[in-house]
């Protein structure tokens, strides 16, 4: 790891309870959600080049360059260097598109990280979450790096510390459209609002899991299955499902039996995001040897 290149990984994410609380008159919903980090990663590694361009490899299948969330926030950041720089990014995919844990987002966010470090952007962690904002709703919770309780449209971030459990993490194979779930008119839009302190204790429910199901028969199954071996949640609106375990054990020997068709995890949360851990070591490296300063 040099001064112009960086490897850092980009987690994925739970939302511990998703409410829907209104929807806003330009068609926004207004929600209430708790979003933890778990230790589940795709790694993304930055070598700057001389030259004003942005490529990445691999190709996304079924996206194009113009559409990567990566090669959009590596692009939001050229206002804020003079310099004729580009960057190459390698990205090393493991988590699951259209699974609800935030891969996209947190690709985005990793990248906005990284390169205003070695583009010399020396941007304010809320300039970047605001760069964040416009490239999904998700960005900025990555970006600011810590599990947060959000209100509003998701924008509305509180720092908090909820226990860290270990998850079993199941996705059926399918993928869910986030568009069809937010568009579904059985979709629950009118739920109170709770006190962060009642989402830290008692928790709550996600509010698309129904409209889910009934779009994608694959969750149901796997979320009727799941139900034997606990207290079985969805996570956003994509297809993975989690079940919280006290010791990694129980989810050990739960995923022992998961049917093969499925793709299974078992990790732990994280209140504190792997990428600002990595960031921060890599900084911390860097003002050794004197390359910035305190």
């Amino acid at each position: 790891m040099t001064d112009h290149s960086i490897s850092l990984p980009s987690p994925a994410k739970l939302n511990l309870f998703l409410h829907i609380t209104g929807q806003r008159e330009d068609g926004y919903h207004e929600l209430q959600t708790l979003f933890q980090f778990i230790d589940i990663c795709d790694e993304l590694s930055f070598n700057t080049k001389q030259e004003r361009s942005i490529t990445i490899e691999p190709a996304i299948e079924g996206v194009s360059l113009e559409e990567n969330l990566i090669y959009k926030a590596a692009q939001s950041l050229w206002p804020f260097t003079s310099e004729q720089i580009g960057v190459h990014i390698a990205l090393t995919k493991r988590l699951p598109m259209g699974g609800g844990i935030g891969g996209g987002s947190s690709n985005a966010a990793t990248t906005l990280l990284a390169l205003n470090q070695l583009w010399n952007c020396n941007l304010s962690i809320d300039q970047l979450a605001d760069l964040g904002r416009d490239l999904g709703a998700d960005v900025p919770v990555f970006v600011r790096g810590h599990a947060a309780f959000a209100q509003g449209i998701g924008e509305l971030l509180t720092p908090v510390e909820p226990k860290a459990p270990f998850y079993l993490l199941v996705k059926p194979n399918c993928h869910v459209s986030t568009g069809q779930i937010f568009t579904d008119k059985y979709l629950t839009r009118d739920t109170p609002p709770i006190r962060i302190a009642h989402a830290l204790k008692l928790g709550g429910k996600n509010d698309c899991l129904e409209v889910v199901k009934k779009h994608n028969p694959e969750v149901d199954e796997a979320f009727r299955w799941l139900q034997n071996y606990g207290d079985v949640k969805l996570t956003g609106t994509g297809a993975c499902l989690f079940i919280a375990y006290d010791n990694i054990e129980d989810a050990k020997r739960v995923s022992a039996s998961i049917p093969k068709k499925w793709q299974f995890w078992i990790c732990q949360g994280c209140n504190v995001s792997p990428t600002h851990l990595a960031l921060n070591q890599w900084i911390k490296s860097k003002r050794a040897r004197g390359s910035i300063a305190d």
